[in-house]
């Protein structure tokens, strides 16, 4: 049987090779069992120890997979909720804070991953990520052989209340009145059509790509960043359009693309919407984001006066402040943005909106708003590598590079300060920074780095690499 462990967020594997019905039979039946046991902890009776609402994405086989988790939760004695047809991973989180006898919910995605992986992320009863201690529960009762225990689960409606919802959180007229152009991708992922006749009941002219039931993904990666956006990069300014919205394989990640064909990363958006949610919608508290996000982001909080809140990588530790309270907005480099006070968990497709709302409210393109956002606090240039190498490689950049590993200036900026929570950041003068951290969903190290050009950004990145391939 296979290895199964939790990374940043949930277990991803191959389908037909580790991700098998015996093995997800293995992982619900432990994520139950600890569903079940805090719910007995709370004062639920055994046999009827709450809901769990199941969800899936448009991968291969996935609403069968999505079923079989259903029964199999079933089976200990949880009134299971399965989705009618796929749905982002923030439509499940939604659901399940919704749902006042939701104990839990059971996503199978694979996020970000290529076509041939799925997976489980589980979340807890407000619809956010389960933690690590969470998760460590689960491992430590993976049961050696799948159970044969099945129970009926629902099949039940979870977009309708859930788009409804989202048109709640922005000035509908607004958006109606600014007649704008829009290029929507979902990357074939799980926010297709949703997110296009969402813009469309609001007003919007769309034009949707990548939007077949193609379980291949046409070979794309689902996951907003260049290259794989190439196509709505190109669409956009063809069509002669206002700007471009990238979802990524299960709709709670975003990217975008303005009217002149241009990338516009993660820390844009993060910094952009900051700036709109506290100076147009008149909201507060603090923003938090992950160790890899932009130096723009920290100026932005600055200028506005809020306080920002950096945690390690995965949105898991953004959800934990959350729970503390006083977030407006937390981000992460990766393009999952979340709102908590509409659900404790990134929504790509809530990003969208704002964006459009954004755009309407200021009577700008998003080409516009990104120029007056970099008048306001200076532009940054980002760029990150995903580097495979030797598990030799690996083993040596854990155990000295990481902990270990303290030049005193890098590409000849100088180290201001270091950061090794997760992985190792410096900073470094200029507001610029380099980082290094081993992946917790693929078996790769990430290199980042952000600086006032493409050029240096670049040589930060190969001096990064140089000592990861070392």
């Amino acid at each position: 049987m296979a290895d199964i462990h939790f990374g940043t967020d949930g277990w991803r594997a191959i389908i037909g090779e580790d991700f098998t019905d015996d093995n997800l039979v293995r992982v619900v039946d432990a994520a139950a069992r600890i569903f079940k046991e805090d719910a007995v902890s709370a004062g639920r009776p055994a046999d009827a120890p709450g809901t769990l609402i199941v969800g899936h994405d448009c991968r291969r086989d996935a609403h069968a997979y999505a079923r079989l988790a259903a029964e199999v939760a079933a089976a200990h004695g949880f009134r299971t909720l399965l989705t009618q047809d796929y749905c982002p991973t923030p439509t499940l989180c939604w659901s399940v804070a919704q749902d006042a006898d939701a104990v839990g919910g059971i996503m199978l995605t694979s996020s970000h991953n290529p076509a041939e992986y799925l997976g489980v992320k589980l979340r807890m009863a407000d619809g956010g990520a389960a933690g690590k201690e969470f998760t460590d529960r689960v491992e430590a009762v993976l049961p050696d052989a799948a159970t044969a225990e099945r129970g009926a689960c629902e099949e039940a409606d979870l977009m309708t209340a859930y788009l409804d919802a989202l048109k709640q959180r922005v000035d509908v007229e607004a958006i109606r009145d600014a007649h704008l152009r829009v290029v929507v991708d979902p990357l074939y992922g799980a926010g297709r059509h949703y997110l296009a006749d969402l813009l469309r009941d609001l007003g919007v002219e769309v034009c949707e790509i990548n939007n077949a039931e193609d379980p291949t993904f046409d070979g794309l990666h689902p996951e907003p960043i260049p290259p794989w956006v190439d196509r709505c990069i190109a669409k956009v300014p063809e069509m002669g359009y206002d700007a471009g919205f990238i979802n990524d394989g299960d709709a709670d990640r975003i990217g975008a693309v303005d009217e002149h064909g241009t990338f516009v990363n993660p820390h844009r958006i993060i910094t952009l919407l900051v700036s709109h949610l506290a100076e147009d919608k008149g909201q507060h508290g603090r923003v938090v984001s992950t160790i890899t996000a932009s130096a723009m982001l920290a100026r932005q909080c600055k200028r506005l006066g809020l306080e920002l809140t950096s945690t390690p990588v995965g949105f898991k530790w953004i959800y934990a402040e959350m729970e503390k309270g006083d977030v407006m907005l937390g981000g992460e480099e990766s393009g999952g943005i979340g709102i908590p006070t509409h659900v404790m968990e990134r929504d790509g497709l809530l990003m969208a909106l704002l964006l459009a709302e954004t755009m309407a409210q200021r009577g700008m393109s998003l080409g516009q708003l990104v120029d007056d956002m970099f008048q306001k606090v200076g532009k940054l240039e980002f760029e990150r590598r995903g580097l495979s190498i030797t598990e030799e490689q690996m083993a040596r950049f854990r155990a000295s590079v990481v902990p270990d590993y303290a030049p005193d200036e890098v590409c000849g900026k100088k180290v201001v300060d270091v950061d090794r929570r997760d992985g190792v950041k410096f900073y470094l003068e200029g507001d610029a920074w380099v980082m290094m951290r081993p992946s917790g969903t693929e078996p790769l190290v990430r290199v980042y780095a952000e600086a006032e050009t493409v050029d240096e950004v670049r040589a930060l990145l190969d001096a990064a690499e140089a000592v990861v391939r070392a």
